[in-house]
């Protein structure tokens, strides 16, 4: 329909319906107006899956690998079919709109959410980004950019002050939003923070650039409780509060409006926007939706699978990958996280997967009667206990593997009860009477020795281990932070002596009281082993095998939603595990498990460095693909690696007095090296595969005029034994400029593949706005003319071919 159209329904509206439809009618929906013929629409989280409306881990999703390795791609088909999938999980759950993707950068390596954001640098992540839109919404199914904007780190998110300066926010931070609208997105989120004094919610920046000077058409969603003002939020074109039905709009909004604080026109346009959105799903008048369909489970397994090993990033190689199957006798499998990787971080973008395949597992499918292949654990990891679940419990009523959840009155009566697969319960089910909730299990204990349990959650709670008394107490709420409330409440740990081969009886109880939340969370974490002991049998382990694959990674709570990391360390004593095996071994694969950069003490004394991310359901079949050749590690790094935390150019993320000072401006990730003049582990754009390549030739145009795309074209030959693919990228310099710049900063880039011997070119385009700046004085765009250099190569510090072009203009608008 169009805006004269939808106008003309609104106007059939009293003012108070159509400020109610501004509000979500649930946590997950937004309202109804059956007089419109608009029908409810169903938000879901995103990106690593869609969840749909319920935490339920009854109802899985399938998981994709997190952004980070999505950002690994640099591949735009392959990220927008990924986009498709997303789509079709929406169809199949009936959501309406996905919240995905996160267009925030990695400003620093300690950022908490830095896996589910794509990269460092805004024109990857304005390409990847804009791919995964289209693809999303290709299927009728609105992908959501977000969170708009300056929204890179957690410490005190809710309330945080970012202090940018115009043009950073301009050339850094709103170019992956101005890409994404440029896509034709749908929904923006308005993010939690402020901007230069201002909450998100009501900024300006929400009027101009994004609807005004960008055009975009779409509504402007606020990130879940962010809206805390009414006049000033609804003024500065934000539309759509959610979570409902409670909000701070509603009859104070309407009051507003009758004062004349806000304009009736102010509302129309809103709920034009939330029309035009509800038109565009198809839950206005007669459109429908397309038939919910999932992909065919194969086709989708596959997809996911080439996308770990696609997004798998090869750091180091001493001519240890490929492994030849065929030649190996014993491979020896060293970690924890060989059987329990962690697949994707936590917060709201968490899914529950239905299958997964784990490295331990992908390995052992390969090598199948070809060889032997040992797991050895290594030593604990400390950190925090993962949840039950169903390997490692069973419900005390029916003897199956999970727990039994129960919701009792204040007298004990039970009102339900349910089995479930998980010690970790976001939203139990409530009755009018429901008073506590109650989770049990008999867990079995393999070993003898103290083992630690836990509940999580807020107001008083109790927490029996076969009847005795671990944990009593209220536990009052200190946070807003949603995410902390509802999905990560903190955990209150006791330990118990048990002996081995015993079922103890776990109750874990709490009660229900306003404004705590529903979440509960109980788990379990046997005796460590002797550490020492433990590292002298991984590396006796790895001396008697012909190949040693070590798997080591961040742990559970250490890589979250609400709040920031304080080390790149590897958690307990991984790296000496690590080390250990190496010096037993020459031939050690170090495969790591992360969302961000950790740190790599013993990246020279491995054989092979892999980065796999959080890689999602089909973690080992892709890892296995990558070990034995089926597959090329695709992934070229989307954020610059530092050797220790303590290089990183820009590091901080805490804020002094409310406010967080972006005085880097420009120089983020790669760009805050080469300023510092300092030399990181992997820069921004590494990543071996199975073969070599040689640089020949740069040729470009020796002039083209201001506000022209320009035409790179790189000739590179295929050097080594193997077909493969290669990312050649092209960064731009103005050593000579007027105003401040980076170094350098990446302009485009492309991928070829070549058979071995075989020479080809890569054409590569860089965008007219590749080549601007933005004007703080003035207020716009500008092109310098002169004379730019033009750099190609492998990362943003191998470039080895340069050329020089000059641009013709006088300094107007691009």
């Amino acid at each position: 329909m169009t805006r004269d159209e939808l106008l003309c329904l609104v106007d059939t509206l009293e003012l108070e319906r159509k400020v109610e439809l501004l509000t979500g009618a649930t946590v997950w929906r937004t309202r109804s107006e059956p007089a419109l013929g608009l029908r409810e629409m169903v938000f879901s989280d995103g990106p690593a899956g869609v969840r749909g409306e319920e935490w339920d881990e009854r109802r899985p999703s399938l998981l994709l690998p997190s952004a980070s390795a999505l950002g690994s791609l640099w591949d735009e088909q392959l990220a927008g079919e990924l986009g498709e999938l997303l789509a079709f999980e929406a169809l199949r759950k009936g959501v309406h709109a996905v919240l995905a993707p996160t267009l925030n950068l990695h400003r620093t390596p300690l950022g908490g959410r830095h896996f589910e954001c794509l990269t460092e640098d805004p024109e990857l992540a304005a390409r990847t980004g804009a791919a995964l839109i289209r693809g999303i919404q290709a299927h009728g199914v609105a992908a959501t950019a977000k969170h708009y904007v300056a929204n890179d780190s957690e410490t005190e998110r809710l309330t945080l002050d970012v202090r940018v300066d115009e043009r950073t926010l301009r050339e850094v931070y709103l170019a992956p939003f101005e890409a994404a609208v440029g896509a034709g997105v749908w929904l923006v989120m308005s993010a939690y923070n402020r901007v230069n004094g201002t909450t998100m919610t009501a900024n300006d920046l929400l009027a101009q650039p994004l609807k005004g000077e960008w055009g975009f058409d779409g509504a402007v969603v606020s990130d879940w409780g962010a809206v805390r003002l009414t006049a000033e939020s609804a003024a500065a074109a934000q539309d759509l509060a959610m979570p409902g039905p409670e909000g701070p709009w509603g009859a104070a909004l309407v009051a507003a409006v009758r004062s004349g604080h806000v304009t009736e026109e102010a509302i129309d346009d809103k709920v034009v926007r939330l029309l035009t959105l509800a038109d565009r799903v198809g839950a206005l008048g007669s459109g429908r939706r397309r038939p919910p369909r999932a992909w065919p489970s194969g086709t989708a397994r596959r997809l996911l699978q080439r996308a770990v090993a696609a997004g798998t990033v090869l750091l180091r190689n001493e001519n240890v990958l490929p492994l030849d199957a065929s030649a190996l006798g014993s491979v020896a499998v060293i970690g924890r996280h060989a059987t329990a990787p962690r697949l994707q971080g936590e917060g709201s973008a968490g899914v529950f997967p239905a299958d997964v395949v784990t490295p331990l597992e992908g390995i052992r499918a390969r090598l199948r009667g070809r060889a032997q292949v040992l797991h050895v654990p290594g030593p604990g990891l400390g950190g925090r206990p993962r949840p039950l679940d169903p390997a490692r419990c069973a419900n005390p009523r029916t003897g199956e593997p999970g727990v039994l959840l129960r919701v009792l009155t204040a007298d004990g009566r039970e009102l339900s009860a349910e089995h479930r697969l998980t010690g970790r319960q976001l939203e139990p089910p409530l009755a009018p009477e429901a008073h506590t909730i109650e989770i049990s299990a008999l867990v079995r204990t393999a070993d003898e020795g103290k083992w630690t349990f836990a509940v999580g959650g807020y107001g008083r709670m109790i927490l029996t281990v076969d009847e005795q008394t671990l944990v009593e107490g209220e536990f009052a709420r200190d946070t807003e932070d949603p995410a902390v409330i509802h999905l990560d409440p903190p955990r209150q740990h006791a330990s118990v002596w048990l002996p081995a081969d015993h079922a103890a009886h776990v109750v874990a109880r709490r009660e229900l009281a306003p404004d705590t939340g529903r979440a509960v969370v109980v788990t379990a974490a046997a005796p460590e082993p002797d550490p020492d002991r433990a590292l002298f049998e991984a590396a006796r382990a790895a001396r008697d095998a012909d190949v040693a694959v070590v798997v080591v990674g961040t742990t559970e709570g250490s890589e979250s939603e609400g709040h920031d990391r304080t080390s790149l360390t590897l958690p307990g004593r991984q790296d000496e595990l690590v080390a250990a095996v190496a010096a037993a071994n020459p031939r050690t694969v170090v495969v790591v498990n992360s969302g961000g950069p950790v740190e790599l003490p013993w990246r020279e004394q491995a054989g092979a460095v892999l980065l796999s991310w959080f890689p999602g359901q089909e973690a080992g079949s892709g890892l296995a693909d990558v070990l034995f050749g089926q597959a090329e590690p695709g992934g070229r790094l989307p954020t610059t690696w530092g050797a220790a935390l303590t290089d990183a150019p820009v590091s901080e993320t805490r804020p002094r007095n409310g406010a967080l000072a972006y005085a880097e401006g420009l120089h983020i990730g790669y760009r805050a090296w080469l300023r510092a003049g300092r030399e990181p582990a992997y820069w921004f754009g590494h990543g071996l595969g199975y073969t070599t390549w040689g640089y020949d030739r740069l040729r470009v145009a020796s002039t083209v005029d201001e506000g022209q795309a320009l035409l790179v074209e790189v000739r590179l030959r295929n050097t080594g034994p193997r077909p493969g693919r290669e990312v050649v990228q092209v960064y731009l310099a103005r050593p000579d400029s007027a105003v401040e710049r980076p170094v350098r900063w990446l302009a485009g880039f492309t991928a070829v593949r070549a058979e071995p011997g075989e020479t080809v070119t890569a054409s590569v385009e860089v965008p007219a706005r590749a080549l601007r700046h933005w004007d703080a004085e003035e207020h716009r765009w500008r092109t310098e003319a002169g004379a730019w250099q033009i750099l190609a190569g492998r990362s943003a510090g191998d470039l080895p071919l340069t050329a020089t072009t000059t641009v013709r203009g006088s300094n107007n608008r691009s």
